[in-house]
């Protein structure tokens, strides 16, 4: 009767150097909130599916985060985001992509899993689906942040210089979540406003399944943050689970060789947060750092950057 749940607010994080004590701070109060509300569904007895949603939606309310609220901004200055749910006892998904108005996209993500026979919808039917739900709508202005309209002018000026930012922190941003709840079940959900200037209607890893998010309780619920072309390319998430399954390596064997070994030398920097049956957690990155954060029945709720 054991629960596990780790989460991550993003690869490819600002270098150490460059972090403020506050900010830093900042980044550790809001993993710690999201780590709070998704232990407290497992506590309770409740679904994987529930805690990783209700922990995602913490971090897509909080603006440091790129996802929801603080969701970067494409090229022509717009924002579009994806998010995805797996559950690992029946294998359902649902993802949405290119969509900006509903406050929580990750629930918009589980709606579609839940009420329709679909798996991925994009855009304005998409929307749809949010109204029929109730779910929260908001308009343009509560997504806009300064810091992620600046850093869409600094990059559109680099490109204008021809240049291309070096700052891995402009390239990722996702947050995500994978829990084990204490029938053994497996769930992960992740959420994005994708990458920094990003061409109008690009998808990600994020809600593409087997690639930026994938459970299965046989062998491992995942949760993918970085390069996305590369995590699809690679087919990320799924191939940890194949590992486990046809390799019978470990969860954390599986998850170091693909972040390390596959992804590295192939411009794929980032990481992930996976977690196995028996409630094992691993969160390996090759980036400056990674936000991220666990918890279990057996463990106090830890988070870290670097």
């Amino acid at each position: 009767m054991t629960y596990s749940l780790a989460i991550h607010g993003g690869a490819g994080t600002i270098l150490k150097s460059l972090m403020t004590p506050e900010r830093e701070a900042a980044f550790h109060a809001g993993l710690a909130r999201a780590l709070m509300a998704g232990e407290e569904v497992l506590r309770d007895g409740g679904l994987a599916l529930d805690a990783v949603v209700a922990s995602v939606s913490v971090l897509e309310d909080d603006p440091l985060f790129n996802a929801g609220r603080g969701a970067v901004f494409t090229s022509n200055g717009e924002q579009e985001m994806d998010a995805a749910v797996m559950e690992g006892q029946t294998r359902k998904a649902g993802a949405v992509a290119g969509v900006c108005g509903p406050r929580n996209p990750v629930q918009l993500a589980r709606a579609i899993m839940q009420r329709t026979e679909h798996v991925m919808l994009i855009g304005p039917n998409a929307l749809d689906i949010a109204r029929a739900e109730g779910l929260a709508l908001e308009d343009k202005h509560y997504f806009f942040t300064q810091t992620r309209w600046d850093a869409l002018q600094e990059t559109l000026k680099l490109r204008a210089e021809g240049k291309e930012p070096d700052d891995p922190a402009r390239r990722h941003g996702t947050v995500g979540a994978v829990a084990r709840d204490v029938r053994g079940t497996l769930a992960a959900a992740t959420s994005t406003g994708g990458m920094t200037a990003k061409a109008p209607g690009r998808v990600g890893d994020t809600p593409v399944i087997g690639a930026g998010t994938f459970a299965d309780n046989d062998t491992c619920a995942v949760s993918c943050t970085g390069h996305g072309e590369v995590f699809i390319r690679w087919n990320a998430a799924a191939e940890i689970a194949a590992r486990m399954r046809y390799a019978h390596e470990t969860l954390q064997q599986a998850a170091d060789h693909i972040v390390h070994t596959v992804l590295a030398p192939n411009d794929g920097s980032g990481g992930l947060v996976a977690i196995d049956r028996d409630g094992n957690v691993t969160m390996p990155f090759n980036s400056p750092g990674m936000y991220r954060g666990v918890v279990s029945s057996q463990a106090k709720a830890e988070t870290f950057i670097f």
